[in-house]
Parts: C-alpha cells; sequence; structure tokens
C-alpha cells in the first residue's frame, strides 16, 4: 500500500537535497528577505505595542490590549520617579536656591492688588457700613499698613517653606499623579529619550533576521518540512527581539568581542545626550512652576500651607490694622472679628497661584531643575543609569517577545501555504 503523500509532495516539492535550489530558486532566494521582514515588522509591533493604545481597546480583562506603558502607569512612573527623588531631585537643596526677599519682589505689583482686594472684600463683606464711613485716609492707611507688611509676611512664607520642604511638598507624590493623569506624558518620557533605542531595536530586526532566513534556506532546501518556515519565523521573531532588548542595555561598559569588535549598550552609550534630553523633559513637563505650585497647593500636605499662610496672614491684621480693630471688634464682636481674619487668609491663600506666576522666570532660573538633572545623571553609575529606561522593558518585555514570536509564525506559516501553493 503506497505512503500517504506529505503536505510538500502533494503540492510537487519532491526533490530532496540541495538539487531543488537551481529549480525553484526564485523561492530560496527570497526566504532571507521574508525572514528580515519578519524581524523588522516585528519590532515595529512590540515597539508600538509598547506606547498605544494609551487606553484599553478590547473586552476586558483579557480579549483586548493596552499599551504596556499606559497599562503599568503607576508602575512605571513610581519606578521612574524613586529614581528621580531619590538620585536626581533634592526638594531641600531645589528650593533653597531660591531667595525669599527676590521671590518677594518679583510678585510685589500683584501682590500689593491682592492684599486691597481681600482687605475691601473681608471688609465690605463683614461691616459694609463701618468700611463706607470710615474717612478715606483711614481706609487708605490700613490699605497702606498691611500692604506694608506683605511682602514681608510673604518672604517669610517663603523661608519657612524652603526650610521645610518636605512639610508642604510631596515631590514624588506630585510626578507620579502627573504621569499618571497624563499617559501620553509618561509615553513621551520613555519613548522620547529612547527614540534611537527603539530605531536600533525595529534595523536590528532586519540585520538578525537575514542572517537566520540564510540558515532557514539552507534547512528548508535539506528537508523540504512545512514545519522549517513557522518554526524559524516564530525562532527569528523571539530570539531577534530578544537579542535587540539586551544590546540596548548590556554590556554596560565597552567590550571587546572576538579581538577586534566592541560593544557597548546603545542606551549606555548615548549617556550624555540621554541626561540632556531627559533634564530637559523634566524640567519642562514635570516640574514646572505650575506643576509644583499645584502639588503645594492640592496635594496630599496642603493643609500645613494653609495652616502657615493662615497664622501669617492673622499675625499681619492683629499687627497693622490697630487704626480699624477696636471699631470692628466692638462693631462685629470678638468672635466675628477672628472669623474675618480666618476668611482673609482664606482668600488670599486662594490668589496665591495667580501671584506667585509673576516669579516663574526667576524661579526657573534660579531651581535650575535641568542643569540639576544633567550633572547628576552624568555622574550615575552604569547600573543606576540603565534603571531610567530598563523598567519600562523588564517586568513586561516577555510579552513584547512573545507577540513578535507568534508573528514570526504566523507569517512563517503564510510563506508556507504562498511556496507550496
Amino acid at each position: 500500500m503506497p505512503r500517504e503523500n506529505t503536505r510538500g509532495d502533494r503540492y510537487g516539492l519532491r526533490v530532496n537535497g540541495l538539487a531543488s535550489l537551481g529549480e525553484h530558486w526564485q523561492v530560496y532566494v527570497t526566504m532571507p528577505f521574508i525572514a528580515a521582514l519578519i524581524g523588522y515588522v516585528t519590532k515595529r509591533v512590540a515597539i508600538e505595542m509598547m506606547f498605544k493604545p494609551l487606553e484599553f481597546v478590547g473586552i476586558k480583562p483579557f480579549l483586548g490590549w493596552q499599551g504596556v506603558l499606559p497599562a503599568n502607569a503607576r508602575r512605571m512612573a513610581s519606578t521612574a520617579t524613586e529614581m528621580l527623588t531619590h538620585n536626581l531631585v533634592d526638594p531641600k537643596e531645589i528650593f533653597a536656591r531660591l531667595d525669599p526677599e527676590q521671590v518677594a519682589r518679583e510678585i510685589e505689583q500683584p501682590l500689593l492688588r491682592v492684599v486691597e482686594d481681600v482687605t475691601r472684600e473681608v471688609m465690605e463683606q463683614y461691616q459694609p457700613r463701618l468700611w463706607e464711613v470710615l474717612p478715606n485716609t483711614a481706609q487708605a492707611l490700613l490699605l497702606k499698613r498691611v500692604q506694608a507688611e506683605a511682602p514681608r509676611a510673604i518672604a517669610k512664607i517663603m523661608r519657612e517653606i524652603a526650610d521645610n520642604i518636605e512639610d508642604v511638598l510631596d515631590l514624588q507624590h506630585m510626578v507620579v499623579e502627573n504621569l499618571v493623569r497624563d499617559k501620553a506624558l509618561l509615553n513621551r518620557l520613555i519613548r522620547d529619550i529612547s527614540r534611537p533605542e527603539m530605531r536600533f531595536i525595529a534595523k536590528s530586526g532586519i540585520f538578525f533576521g537575514f542572517v537566520l532566513g540564510c540558515v532557514q534556506l539552507i534547512i528548508w532546501a535539506v528537508t523540504k518540512s512545512p514545519i522549517v518556515l513557522p518554526l524559524f519565523g516564530f525562532l527569528i521573531g523571539w530570539l531577534t527581539d530578544w537579542l535587540a532588548l539586551k544590546m540596548i542595555f548590556l554590556p554596560r561598559e565597552p567590550r571587546t568581542f572576538f579581538g577586534f569588535y566592541t560593544w557597548q549598550g546603545v542606551f549606555q552609550k548615548r549617556r550624555d545626550q540621554v541626561a540632556a534630553d531627559y533634564g530637559d523633559m523634566i524640567a519642562r513637563e514635570i516640574i514646572t512652576i505650575p506643576n509644583l505650585i499645584e502639588a503645594v497647593l492640592k496635594g496630599p500636605k496642603s493643609d500645613r500651607l494653609f495652616q502657615l499662610i493662615t497664622r501669617e496672614v492673622q499675625k499681619t491684621i492683629d499687627q497693622q490694622a490697630s487704626i480699624v480693630k477696636p471699631f470692628v471688634a466692638v462693631a462685629v464682636g470678638t468672635r466675628k472679628f477672628q472669623e474675618m481674619k480666618q476668611t482673609a487668609a482664606t482668600k488670599a491663600a486662594e490668589r496665591v497661584p495667580e501671584t506667585i506666576r509673576h516669579a516663574e522666570d526667576y524661579a526657573i532660573n534660579a531651581l535650575d531643575v535641568r542643569n540639576t538633572i544633567v550633572d547628576r545623571m552624568r555622574r550615575l553609575t552604569a547600573l543606576e543609569f540603565e534603571q531610567l529606561l530598563r523598567p519600562a522593558f523588564r517586568q513586561d518585555e516577555w510579552k513584547l517577545i512573545a507577540v513578535g514570536a507568534i508573528i514570526g509564525g504566523l507569517v512563517g506559516e503564510l510563506q508556507v501555504l504562498l511556496l507550496l501553493h
């Protein structure tokens, strides 16, 4: 009884060994190039799957996909922030660079307007008749005395903030929350500083795929086994992804191979440029004056700042409002007078963001976040430097490698179908 034909036999590829090379040379010539294409495509897909889509697309929890970074935004952000706050930026050192008197001078004009507005609003709210009957000179004197004291109060508050910055600002919380809230920013933070590494991954797939394709060609010529192409497609997708990811980071220091070829991880080799790019992005989009103000005013430690402002505003009112205090205390009562001071402090705190932004240019130059980060990054050890980018890959890189392998296997199977038909 005749033996059942294999799939290759059924479609006419019966010639064994290398003799078929001449007869089917067009088929063989395409193999390394298709393998190179598999290597490139699987890398591009893996790269895009790291960052896109920003939100889950599909049917939760398993049938669908969300970019690896956005899906793990809090973990990724926490890891990046831990490196930032522990190795690169010391809030106490940074804020010590601010000159409280200079800050007060920068915001003096808007501050005087705020003092006048708040004083008028509070007086008109609690004792409009009394405020109206006060002579203009008395009103002006009160405003002038409070305004004169306001810059000194601001300078004092700034000194206390700088000396006790950990009491009013949680920098790690601020950075993490901003990156989690803005997943596109998290993507940019990783993607922008690693763009050359991403290009390397994609291009390496072409070279590695072509080399493996040549091996694939020989084995196919010898065996004619239909399993060869999907198996090699799988191996090309898996091995080239794995190798490219390793070559980004390793070796950490330059090493010579085969006595003449020197290689260092692509990311490690670009230390100076990475430091500059990372410092730029952190200073431009993350540790910014508006973000710092928001973190101080709305962060988990904001109540301590409001306590500080309330104390200083009430003290200033007590010191400078003696001209009208007896009248007001009698008119509204001591309890109501204390409530007025609390309202004044609250209104003053509400106006802090718009007032302090007038010192933004000075603060940016004084804090010098960008150059601080760049300088500290260049002092990191090779292992510490690797931690800037490596966490984005490590925990979930197996998913990217697996996807590359599956795509490679599917393309290999499609190759078989095309060749045998």
